[in-house]
């Protein structure tokens, strides 16, 4: 059955490439993009059933209303894929206070606006899905991307509660974490925080260089991740997390267990806490 999406950042990348893979399944799809230009060619993949929107995530104030916009043209919202933001590199010490606002405000407060945007209605119809895009960084970390990760992880963390408080109405909510995608995402859409301190020179200038040099050239497919969409959206149980890259798989797995073997190795130290007099867990 044809039902109406919300996609955020439509222009290039995984946004666009979901777009058309639900266009191409017949499903209507309004679409955010931050140009005229932009907005003009993805109404031209498909004048009947593509919208767009000129809407940047840091304007809190025209969210909502193009929200009910998209409604208003389209039908009300069956599918979120907040899918809008970029990332920041540069190391934790070289990054700004300024830096991590940005940040914050477009990946996290930006997405979360987003999804309370539309989230009353689908729980008044009791019905909808919420696709949340993530990042493998929101599971595990490398270096010089501290803040984007820290965004990614706060993503996660809101998506999986919403999941647990939802589930009652028949809302669906997935947080779906890419690895390296063939996008511009290391590219034209990564702001480089700039370098000032030399001691990080051998650690992170080898990882920056390497992450421009390959840019693009990720091993997943972003048609495919539409694919992959459309398949959880059908899913008669969908997963609150899902991976989408074998490389994401592995590397999560490694940082996964780079966390378990702290705990393990601590294990003594944080059962030693609990008090002697007995006490309640909060689950």
């Amino acid at each position: 059955m044809s039902k109406t999406f919300l996609i955020t950042g439509v222009s290039t990348g995984l946004g666009l490439a979901v777009a058309r893979r639900a266009l191409a399944a017949g499903h209507r799809v309004a679409g955010t993009v931050r140009t005229e230009q932009h907005a003009d060619a993805f109404r031209a993949l498909d004048p009947d059933r593509a919208r767009a929107f000129i809407l940047d995530l840091s304007d809190a104030d025209r969210i909502d209303p193009t929200v009910r916009a998209a409604e208003a043209e389209l039908g009300p919202i069956d599918v979120l894929v907040a899918n809008a933001g970029y990332g920041l590199e540069g190391t934790f010490e070289e990054s700004s206070m300024d830096d991590l606002r940005r940040q914050f405000e477009i990946n996290v407060f930006g997405t979360v606006a987003t999804v309370k945007a539309v989230l009353p209605g689908m729980r008044e119809r009791r019905g909808g899905h919420i696709f949340v895009i993530t990042s493998m960084g929101g599971h595990t970390t490398f270096p010089g991307l501290a803040f984007y990760e820290g965004s990614k992880h706060a993503l996660e963390g809101i998506t999986d509660t919403l999941a647990q408080e939802v589930n009652q109405f028949g809302v669906r909510v997935t947080a779906v974490a890419p690895g390296a995608f063939k996008t511009d995402w290391a590219g034209r859409s990564l702001v480089r925080a700039p370098r000032s301190i030399a001691d990080y020179d051998a650690l992170f200038d080898p990882i920056r260089t390497r992450r421009q040099a390959l840019a693009g050239q990720g091993i997943g497919d972003p048609d495919r991740a539409g694919d992959a969409i459309l398949t959880l959206l059908d899913a008669e149980r969908p997963p609150v997390h899902v991976l989408l890259g074998s490389d994401a798989l592995r590397l999560v797995a490694a940082g996964r267990r780079r966390v378990q073997d702290d705990f393990d190795a601590w294990e003594e130290l944080s059962r030693s806490t609990d008090s002697t007099e007995g006490g309640v867990t909060v689950a």
